[in-house]
């Protein structure tokens, strides 16, 4: 039996190969090197855009608190 995480896969792999068609096909082999180029420059930028947002987000805002004093026991506090 299939593991829950493979199920999916399992079933969306008819649909897969019922996509696939049989014969000639123009423009059909492999990607020429500035067009992959340009892909994988592409996919880090936007891999690195998608990190510095969740930095941005993610990272810890200071506040000032209301009396002056740092609490260090009192969570509600400071």
């Amino acid at each position: 039996m299939a593991s829950p995480d493979n199920v999916l896969f399992l079933l969306l792999l008819p649909v897969a190969a019922a996509q696939i068609t049989a014969g000639p096909c123009s423009g059909c082999g492999p990607l020429s090197l500035p067009l992959l180029a340009g892909l994988v420059a592409a996919d880090a930028v936007v891999s690195l855009l998608i990190v510095a947002v969740v930095f941005v987000c993610m990272r810890p805002r200071s506040r000032p608190t209301q009396d002056g004093k740092i609490y260090i026991n009192m969570p509600a506090r400071g």
